[in-house]
């Protein structure tokens, strides 16, 4: 009884909001997105921090991963896709990171690279007998022509060598939709278990975190930032247009973990697509 009532006010809150009509559903998020940022933009005062919690939050959820291929034997419900295309943009970032930068970051990609290498390492050849090859049936080349395209028209302007630069501007596009097929791969699963959840979730947090940065940013110049000098007038608009896009990729999913949750399920259980 105790337990049934702890669970019940969870319950009955989202079960009010799946009630309501969609845009309903959407200005309750824009409420509660906008709710958070006011509160990061109070509480943190260094906006170098969104970016390397950021890093700390994929990485933390990659571990997730390994601790679920280690200890279950099963990569289940994972797209080996998305774990190409994080291996591929996290090592041309840290090649950019290690020409340009060389900080803290650089150090986060590198281990952050080790682990995805070793998921797909692990998926690829020790785990393969549960691999949903035939569910995980996005083409690469879907989000790695678009964003190379893009990438060689929309770069920054900076000092650096030209290749380095449509270099950085192809790792920022390919991130925003990396998670893609694993997002496919969950749609036609529909049911997905914790692990899996979690992983995708720490996604939802860590891109949430860089879209705040972004802004944050913006408000915080009235806007200026946009148009830094320097980088070019394009750059900074589809960095922003890239963080947004990939925060909303992964809003959805952000939705049915935070209520599987609340309703106290271990499971995710996704929509039929209509």
């Amino acid at each position: 009884m105790g337990q049934k009532g702890v669970i019940s006010p969870a319950k009955k809150l989202f079960s009010w909001v799946r009630r309501q009509s969609k845009k309903v559903k959407i200005f309750l998020g824009l409420t509660t997105a906008l709710t958070l940022l006011v509160t990061l933009k109070l509480v943190v005062h260094d906006h170098n921090y969104f970016f390397v919690t950021a890093e700390a939050i994929h990485l933390i959820g990659l571990l997730v991963l390994i601790y679920k291929l280690t200890t279950l034997k099963t990569c289940s419900g994972l797209s080996l896709k998305t774990q190409v295309l994080t291996a591929i943009f996290l090592a041309v970032r840290l090649y950019c990171s290690f020409i340009m930068e060389a900080d803290i970051h650089t150090v986060l990609d590198l281990i952050t690279l080790v682990a995805t290498l070793w998921v797909i390492y692990m998926m690829k050849f020790k785990l393969k007998s549960s691999y949903m090859a035939d569910l995980d049936n996005m083409p690469l080349y879907y989000p790695i022509v678009p964003a190379a395209v893009i990438a060689f028209f929309v770069h920054p302007t900076t000092t650096h060598i030209l290749i380095n630069r449509m270099l950085w501007a192809f790792c920022v596009y390919l991130e925003s939709v990396s998670v893609l097929p694993q997002l496919r791969l969950m749609q036609n699963v529909q049911i997905i278990e914790p692990f899996s959840a979690h992983y995708v979730f720490a996604l939802g947090v860590a891109r949430f975190l860089g879209c705040a940065h972004w802004i944050i940013q913006v408000y915080d110049t009235a806007g200026a930032y946009i148009y830094l000098a320097g980088r070019g007038y394009f750059w900074i608009p589809m960095v922003f247009l890239a963080e947004i896009v990939q925060t909303f990729i992964l809003a959805d999913f952000c939705y049915y973990y935070v209520k599987s949750v609340m309703s106290g399920q271990l499971i995710v259980r996704l929509p039929t697509p209509v």
